[in-house]
């Protein structure tokens, strides 16, 4: 999901909103909301554009001025704002959330609402039983096509909110699409129902190679009478970055470099690093391929490639060139692997040693950095 990474309102519980210690991470289990560019790199920027792209990506991003409305020519067949908000409870999630909603009117039996912030947008269809949303654009492409061409790798889902949902490999990486309830538009996205839960992750979990499944340790299956590895044994045998005195505590950081949250937790973290606070050791894993259309791998392994005082830089502008080799690959293996074993949710998952001894942990953003590493105490490098 090379794109920036600027938060603009929330998809559901712990998903834009402010995220509590220990909630669940935004992304991975909760997905993630718009991105945006948040570099000055002009030559990699999106071409600015009046009307948005006929495009799976639901995070299209308009450069705009002024309100959305029926009066635009760009927005024909915008109605204006939902009249029963409240009563459809999908819609009513989104409106909660911050978003300025309008309609743009149904289409082969779904609902279609623009949200905007700024001037960001994002499209959303509502299900049948209005109790979801879908993330995304209706594509031309028919269920019947589909099929045609790619039947051998095409597995169905079964139905999530009245959409027959399937699951496309394209080699390594894969597509979940939802289908229209005429059957001929296709949807490439992710959907929320309107607590927030990200449907589309429990739809793929059971699907053998769409989420880890790597046990590291202790295995209680396998009889053995070996202890299980804590949570800072297992993140020093990873392959990461380091950013920050060599001296200063250790926060282990599991990052999707796509993920939203992963880039502002590096942000967040940054002025605690140039002063000498905290040293990150930045653990790139894949977890986003699902909502990417397949590039956090790839991402992941750009990263990977790189030396250890490296990593952070290249993370930070998005020096994602093509990483290839079997080495590099096994690193991204080691890493899921570790995430799987520690029952890693998303990203980011922070790690670190308290000034007593004990593990530190959060899922997902700390409320107050200034907390988390004033219990580091002094030498908190696992392993020491």
């Amino acid at each position: 999901m090379s794109r920036t990474l600027v938060i603009l309102f929330s998809l559901g519980v712990g998903v834009c909103a402010r995220v509590e210690a220990n909630e669940a991470t935004p992304c991975s289990r909760d997905g993630s909301a718009f991105l945006k560019l948040a570099d000055n790199d002009q030559s990699t920027k999106p071409e600015v554009k009046p009307l948005p792209p006929l495009s799976s990506d639901p995070r299209v991003s308009l450069q705009m001025s002024g309100a959305i409305g029926a009066q635009d020519p760009a927005f024909d067949g915008v109605l204006g704002p939902p009249v029963d908000l409240e009563q459809v409870p999908a819609i009513k999630f989104l409106a909660g959330k911050g978003a300025k909603l309008l309609e743009l009117g149904d289409a082969h039996g779904l609902r279609s609402v623009v949200a905007r912030q700024g001037d960001e947008i994002m499209f959303f269809l509502i299900t049948p039983d209005g109790q979801a949303l879908v993330a995304g654009l209706e594509s031309e492409l028919s269920v019947g096509k589909l099929l045609t061409v790619a039947r051998a790798q095409v597995s169905d889902l079964g139905a999530a909110h009245g959409l027959r949902t399937l699951f496309l490999r394209n080699g390594a990486e894969f597509q979940v699409l939802y289908a229209t309830p005429d059957g001929e538009r296709l949807i490439a996205g992710v959907m929320w129902d309107a607590n927030g839960k990200n449907i589309t992750r429990g739809q793929v979990s059971s699907v053998e190679g769409a989420a880890p499944t790597a046990v590291v340790g202790y295995d209680p299956r396998s009889g053995s009478s070996a202890a299980p590895a804590s949570t800072l044994d297992l993140v020093q045998k990873t392959t990461f970055g380091l950013l920050g005195n060599q001296g200063a505590p250790r926060l282990w950081v599991f990052v999707d470099p796509l993920c939203t949250y992963s880039v502002r937790a590096m942000q967040e973290l940054k002025p605690f690093v140039e002063q000498g606070l905290v040293q990150l050791a930045l653990i790139p894993v894949s977890v986003l391929d699902y909502e990417t259309g397949g590039r956090s791998t790839p991402t992941a392994l750009a990263l990977l490639a790189k030396p250890a005082d490296e990593m952070a830089a290249a993370w930070s502008h998005r020096d994602f060139k093509n990483a290839e080799g079997p080495e590099v690959a096994a690193r991204l293996r080691e890493n899921m692997a570790a995430a799987a074993a520690i029952g890693l949710q998303g990203t980011p998952t922070l790690v670190w040693r308290k000034a007593d001894g004990s593990e530190g942990r959060i899922d997902g953003m700390a409320t107050d950095w200034k907390a988390v590493i004033a219990s580091m105490g002094g030498n908190t490098h696992a392993g020491e």
